[in-house]
């Protein structure tokens, strides 16, 4: 078996851009990964260009040798762009093995220890602008069987926030706080936004609301920062969308700078390496709650990695989306009680529809989290996510 060719297929979902990658082979099995990295798109053709002029012609079963020299031979390694590159063609040569031999993905990495996950809706809250706006939209997605959900009530902030700011943003979460419950799980994002003394300021504001875990409070560029945070914070400290392979994570870990660990699968070098990283977090008694906002080919690919990690924790999932993502795969997710089941199809267990694909190409897209715009994720009207 020999690869033949690698494909991108960049989908407008309205906040941001879907970016697929399809690698297709002469024993006409082909398998499908996700590289959606917001905002940089451009960048991350050109990187899957170089990978695939590397890739075609070659076996595409040696998964660990072809990630190995791939990265080794970037010489400028790392980073979103390149990582997010090959961990969209890593997963489709994983989806390309388990086809090729019968098996969901899950099984040839140690089979299952979860037959479900359970998971955290992001992107339920769109459109919400006031507290009470946030509480109703909460509301909603409970009584829809939601019992986990995470935002950012920060507003436009930036390092610092005001009185008024913070004020605004404890008003926006006592008011979800509310709606839901006590047996309802919260998660505030933060977005890697604040310094050292704001991060620990919020931290021991949102306290009283019991949050499962406060994410990201600093810029992912200093773990010494994230851990000052995190040895003042009265609650956990989640973090790591923003690193990039073990060696990334080695710092974290040697610094205990995060309470969970939240690796993406489109950006830190996909399967296997997630599933090193996950292991590594295991033996220090860290949860793993893979970062997982993007689209259906990068939850699929989420899914079967979740179903093997012992120390597996929650998995981050969007509530809504725009109306044709049932048209760009074949992706059918069984959700109850706060669970997804884990499927069972051979590979992935996800095919994409190219013709779909090129009816909703590439729009430019900008960065909302310092603009105040951070809801505006949605159309007016998008149907709901399960």
């Amino acid at each position: 078996m020999k690869v033949t060719d690698v494909k991108t297929f960049a989908v407008d979902c309205f906040r941001t851009n879907w970016v697929f990658v399809k690698v297709y082979t002469d024993d006409g099995i082909d398998g499908v990964g996700e590289a959606t990295l917001e905002y940089k798109e451009k960048a991350l053709f050109g990187a899957i260009e170089h990978i695939k002029e590397y890739l075609v012609g070659k076996d595409p079963l040696t998964i660990e040798k072809h990630w190995h020299d791939i990265y080794r031979d970037a010489y400028w390694r790392g980073g979103a762009v390149l990582m997010s590159a090959l961990s969209a063609v890593e997963m489709a040569l994983w989806d390309i093995l388990g086809k090729k031999l019968g098996v969901p993905v899950y099984q040839l990495l140690g089979g299952k220890y979860h037959d479900k996950v359970r998971i955290y809706v992001n992107g339920w809250f769109a459109g919400a602008k006031t507290p009470e706006e946030f509480g109703d939209k909460a509301k909603i997605a409970v009584q829809r069987g939601v019992t986990a959900m995470k935002w950012d009530p920060f507003g436009k902030s930036y390092l610092d926030i005001s009185n008024q700011d913070l004020d605004t943003a404890l008003r926006c979460i006592d008011a979800v706080r509310k709606a839901v419950g006590p047996a309802v799980d919260l998660l505030i994002e933060g977005h890697g936004r604040f310094n050292i003394p704001t991060g620990i300021k919020i931290a021991q504001e949102i306290a009283p609301f019991k949050p499962m875990f406060f994410e990201e409070p600093t810029p992912p560029d200093n773990l010494d920062a994230l851990k000052a945070v995190r040895d003042k914070s009265p609650v956990p400290i989640s973090a790591g969308e923003r690193l990039y392979t073990r060696w990334d994570y080695r710092n974290m870990f040697d610094k205990m700078a995060a309470d969970y660990i939240q690796p993406d699968i489109s950006h830190a070098g996909g399967i296997m390496e997630l599933k090193k990283i996950a292991a590594e977090a295991e033996s220090r008694y860290i949860p793993f709650a893979p970062h997982n906002p993007s689209g259906p080919v990068a939850n699929a690919a989420t899914l079967q990695l979740a179903a093997s990690c012992p120390n597996f924790c929650i998995l981050e999932i969007m509530y809504s989306d725009v109306d044709y993502r049932k048209d760009i795969t074949d992706e059918s997710l069984v959700y109850k009680d706060g669970y997804i089941t884990i499927p069972d199809k051979p590979g992935l267990g996800i095919e994409l529809n190219e013709e779909a694909c090129r009816a909703h190409p590439y729009q430019t897209h900008t960065l909302r989290h310092y603009t105040g715009a951070l809801t505006n994720i949605r159309p007016a009207k998008s149907e709901f996510y399960f």
